[in-house]
């Protein structure tokens, strides 16, 4: 009797053992399906979102082009269907990566995009679309972040070296993964000349070229002209197959004192010409700086060239001087704006600032900082941005923060 009694209690025990055990498992299960289920439709929703992106212009259809914010949120250039995103609109996105630049003059912040040492891209944060306003404009905020990149595909490096008493540029092309052998490369040599120009402003030269990469994607050119002690620019697009990359590198003789250009007015082609120590000292002391400005754009047949600009040389100066001048671009098409400028006739150099992201192939990364998400959904896609390959890819995870409870 006392045997059968405690028979079936351990029957008993077990058996509820084994329940407990089978619906945490049940439990458990559901949870993993249910979350699987809850990534699928936010991986679902990261590719409807990025074709809501890329494949609509947004309203106003030009908004990239203006001053005023966006009604619609959309990245594709009006003039053209498919994947082809406006070159204007990705430099109205206000920068998740560069260090904002405020310059006392203006009393405004400007979004920063600037690459290298001397290339700019410094845009008003007023007439920059933030990522907030991106969310309420997809409808999405409070339910998901996202992180929007555009990175070009073609990476060309310019490298350079006066082992030989003169310029030698050596220009590599490379795919994802693999050289672009035998591409045509289009460049400009923009040099910086000290000692003449009208009324002591530097003068410049720009000389153009075509050449073609070898079967390891790279070609070297020389230039005899050109020294150690010069200042110069120089700008190359390799294009292969429907693939075009940019690249470029400068050389300066002075780098003390020079001018910075920043975005005033998109729609009205306005761009401020800063001095230096206006925006890099808080007690900025009085000095001069004379520049001469000038624009380059890609043509349909992959050759460079020049337009001139009104106004396009002047003079700046810090401290309690004339706050800053004026140099207006005259055209909707992307474009590189290069300002040379002078201290003295040993001290000078050039900045390079695109008009439209793509001109400088400058990579855009807008929106939040997926590093700290639990779970994040990609989903990416090939672009031409102003005529220049980019792969966009959008990063997008969900607030609700779902996860399994074992």
């Amino acid at each position: 009797m006392v045997s059968s009694t405690i028979d079936h209690m351990i029957a008993i025990t077990v058996f509820l053992a084994a329940t407990l055990l089978f619906v945490g498992l049940f439990n458990q299960t559901i949870q993993t399906a249910v979350i699987y289920q809850h990534h699928r439709a936010t991986a679902t929703k990261a590719s409807d979102l990025l074709d809501n992106m890329l494949l609509s212009p947004g309203i106003p259809l030009r908004w990239g082009q203006n001053d005023s914010l966006p009604t619609s949120f959309g990245l594709q250039d009006p003039e053209f269907t498919q994947y082809r995103t406006s070159a204007f609109s990705l430099m109205r996105l206000n920068s998740a990566t560069g260090t904002s630049v405020f310059y006392p003059k203006t009393g405004e912040t400007y979004s920063n995009i600037t690459i290298g040492d001397k290339n700019f891209l410094l845009v008003s944060q007023t007439s920059s679309l933030n990522y907030t306003t991106a969310l309420d404009l997809l409808g999405i905020r409070n339910q998901y972040g996202f992180q929007l990149t555009f990175t070009p595909i073609v990476t060309v490096s310019v490298t350079d070296d006066f082992d030989t008493g003169h310029l030698r540029l050596s220009v590599d092309a490379y795919g994802t993964g693999f050289p672009l052998a035998n591409a045509h490369v289009s460049y400009c040599l923009v040099s910086v000349g000290l000692t003449g120009g009208a009324e002591g402003h530097p003068a410049y030269t720009i000389d153009y070229g075509n050449a073609t990469t070898n079967g390891q994607g790279s070609v070297t050119l020389e230039f005899t002209g050109i020294t150690s002690s010069s200042s110069y620019s120089f700008i190359a697009y390799v294009h292969l197959g429907g693939l075009v990359g940019v690249g470029y590198c400068e050389h300066v003789s002075s780098e003390a004192e020079y001018v910075i250009p920043l975005v005033g007015s998109v729609s009205n082609g306005t761009i401020l010409i800063a001095h230096s120590f206006d925006i890099e000292s808080s007690d900025p002391p009085s000095s001069e700086v004379k520049y001469n400005a000038s624009l380059v754009y890609l043509a349909e047949d992959f050759t460079l060239r020049e337009m001139p600009l009104e106004n396009s040389y002047g003079h700046v100066n810090s401290g309690d001087g004339s706050p800053y001048e004026v140099v207006n671009i005259p055209t909707d098409n992307p474009g590189i704006l290069i300002i040379t400028y002078k201290k003295s006739a040993v001290e000078g150099g050039l900045v390079m600032m695109p008009w439209g992201v793509s001109s400088l192939a400058f990579p855009v990364v807008f929106g939040g900082d997926p590093s700290s998400q639990e779970w994040v959904a990609t989903d990416m896609r090939q672009v031409i941005v102003g005529g220049v390959t980019y792969q966009a890819t959008l990063a997008l995870w969900s607030l609700e923060g779902y996860q399994v409870v074992g």
